[in-house]
């Protein structure tokens, strides 16, 4: 896959997944820093995600969104919902998703729910197992979303086309 340019892109839509205040002890006290885990997408088929570290929390959200822009990935949606079924994991953490009918809407929790929303599916039905750590979580969706395969070659082979029908017709006649 090529690096797909932000810029490029109609406006891209960010939600803030997970906050963390991280404390490091030093000699005179606690210094405290936030990290931010972001994801960004086009609600076009287009999701990446993002963490950011910073002192302030706006400074790590902007960091996260900036890395988000540069890690874009393009997903195969198809009328809101995905093609067929998949399992995204990383570590510990794995993610079920099922395609939907249109009207069923989003049937997911916490970050998957975000990215299902940035990217653009409107229908589909999704379970978390294992690692309820946001990160992993995060990862094992996209990864998922990355195995997606076009219906064509989900099904298994080519799309017959009108002609070949009428071929066979032939021969057999």
């Amino acid at each position: 896959m090529g690096i797909i340019n932000p810029d490029s892109l109609n406006v891209l839509k960010d939600k803030v997944i997970f906050i963390n205040r991280v404390a490091k002890v030093v000699k005179g006290g606690r210094r405290f820093s936030f990290s931010a885990l972001v994801v960004v997408g086009d609600e076009g088929g287009h999701v990446g995600f993002g963490k950011g570290k910073a002192k302030e929390v706006p400074e790590a959200i902007r960091k996260a969104v900036d890395q988000a822009k540069r890690n874009l990935v393009k997903v195969n949606v198809i009328d809101g919902t995905i093609p067929h079924r998949i399992d995204g994991i990383f570590g510990a953490g794995k993610i079920v998703m099922l395609p939907a009918r249109a009207g069923t809407g989003l049937i997911a929790g916490g970050p998957v729910r975000a990215i299902m929303e940035v990217v653009g599916i409107r229908n589909i039905v999704a379970k978390s197992l294992g690692s309820r750590n946001p990160f992993n979580t995060v990862r094992a969706t996209i990864d998922g979303l990355m195995k997606l395969k076009d219906t064509r070659t989900a099904v298994g082979g080519t799309v017959k086309t009108e002609e070949e029908p009428q071929e066979k017709a032939n021969e057999n006649a």
